[in-house]
């Protein structure tokens, strides 16, 4: 049985309650005692033991604020809250929200569909016409596909064009990036469109030589690596900024201070315009085929023809199960954006919100897909009330380590990190099912940081170990309170 098959039954009828009796509307709070006992507990006359929730709060040292929301997975009703009505930054916790999203508008068989088409009839090998590189937006499109796209030309004969390459990019809307607010240079905030290759980030390697630096650009990938002239990196003597980014007559100029780089290495870099990323490198898979192409120039609208070759993205389960397991931004925002029909960002961001109130009856403010953006909120109750309805959604999730270490039940679950910022929502079973949502903030802190320090602020680490350690800690509270 393949992996596809199986992904797509675990999520059959995800689009729909799947518990009885699970809430139409995020659960209200109700009186809390501090330690409670479970009633099979209660019954034998046992009351199981745990620390306190304010007792592990107070030692994480977190600032801010810490909430949370605890609901049992076959009623949805609320064991145990904390603050579980405060809204707050989800960071990538919002993808869970996102896939919720995607499966009620796309459907389990949705895929992204990138086609070469011909607007003439191919003679003698050559297209009559223009040749048309049309994306459908797919956030998975690598560079070895567009080389088997490549092949495919080949194997039909094709030599060349007489009329124009052109890239067309218009499947979604242009976005130059997730986040503004993020640093240049960090490869999870990049550009979308309706093209997008490589997560529309560029491979940049350097290596120090007795001569100097020797530093290259390419479009890296397991079968192909396909030099790029699109975008050029420079070395610099300085000691800071660590990068530069400049885009000037179509060319993505970087320079990178020569004090952080070592004697050689390599790390992704964004791309801001991915059409023109695309296109040169198909063109170049193509020069290797035998096939002159044209330099590729942009087209908007409908682009109508003949398709000569395509490619597929995988069905949605598999880009939803990749998306929460590794948190690929590009990946929630193309699929949400494509969900939404939206022209922005924040338009994709506000309909998947009413979506969620009107489907749900959960309130939220969403600016993207992805919770790249700190400006997002969600209450924890929200949050799992969402999720207590699609139980399926678990089967996407990764295994969050707590305290148990393998003995007992274990939580599946999305996490969400930025500054200062950390969230944790999912589903323990192997007792009795749970579902959780667990949100820390300190704003006021996150706010305070200056472009410079948003890669890696000075505590930072340490605040999310602390807060990945409360949430673990407290999993292993609600397993111990709620044994079944």
């Amino acid at each position: 049985m393949g992996r596809r098959f199986v992904l797509a039954g675990l999520l059959a009828g995800a689009v729909v309650p799947a518990w009885a009796n699970a809430p139409s509307h995020a659960p209200r709070p109700r009186p809390r005692p501090g330690v409670p006992a479970s009633p099979a507990a209660s019954a034998a006359g046992v009351r199981p033991t745990a620390p306190a929730a304010d007792v592990l709060i107070d030692k994480a040292r977190l600032g801010g604020r810490v909430s949370y929301a605890v609901l049992d997975g076959r009623s949805g009703a609320l064991l145990e809250g904390h603050g579980e009505s405060l809204a707050q930054p989800p960071a990538s916790v919002a993808k869970a929200i996102t896939a919720l999203y995607a499966l009620a508008r796309l459907g389990q068989e949705f895929r992204f569909v990138t086609r070469v088409v011909a607007t003439g009839p191919v003679q003698g090998g050559v297209v009559q016409g223009d040749l048309i590189l049309l994306g459908a937006g797919d956030p998975t499109l690598d560079t070895d596909q567009l080389g088997d796209l490549a092949a495919s030309l080949k194997a039909k004969g094709i030599r060349g064009v007489r009329g124009r390459f052109l890239v067309n990019a218009t499947a979604l809307p242009g976005i130059d990036q997730i986040d503004p607010d993020q640093p240049a240079h960090v490869g999870y905030n990049p550009a979308i469109s309706g093209l997008n290759l490589n997560f529309n980030r560029v491979h940049f390697e350097w290596k120090r030589g007795k001569s100097g630096w020797q530093i290259g650009m390419d479009a890296r990938g397991q079968r192909f690596a396909p030099a790029v002239r699109m975008a050029r990196a420079r070395i610099v003597e300085r000691n800071a900024p660590l990068f530069t980014y400049d885009l000037t007559d179509g060319q993505e100029r970087w320079t990178v201070a020569s004090s952080s780089l070592g004697k050689g290495g390599s790390r992704w870099l964004p791309v801001r315009q991915p059409e023109r990323y695309a296109g040169e490198v198909f063109q170049t898979l193509c020069a290797a085929q035998g096939i002159a192409l044209p330099d590729p120039h942009r087209v908007g609208g409908v682009s109508g023809g003949t398709v000569l070759a395509h490619v597929a993205s995988p069905p949605l389960p598999e880009m939803l199960r990749g998306m929460l397991r590794h948190s690929t931004n590009i990946t929630a925002e193309a699929i949400g954006l494509a969900a939404s029909g939206a022209g922005s960002l924040r338009a994709s961001g506000r309909a998947m919100s009413d979506w969620l109130q009107a489907t749900h009856g959960v309130e939220a403010s969403f600016v993207d897909h992805s919770g790249l953006g700190g400006n997002s909120r969600i209450s924890a109750a929200g949050m799992a009330a969402a999720l207590v309805r699609v139980p399926g959604l678990a089967s996407l999730m990764r295994p969050f380590p707590t305290g148990t270490k393998g003995k007992g039940p274990q939580a599946l679950a999305k996490t969400g990190t930025l500054n200062f910022v950390s969230g944790l929502a999912g589903y323990v079973s192997g007792g009795r099912p749970l579902v959780f949502a667990i949100f820390a903030a300190d704003t006021a802190r996150r706010e305070r940081l200056s472009g410079a320090e948003r890669e890696r602020p000075a505590g930072g680490p340490e605040w999310t170990r602390r807060a990945r350690t409360l949430q673990g800690q407290l999993i292993d509270r609600w397993v111990t309170l709620y044994p079944g």
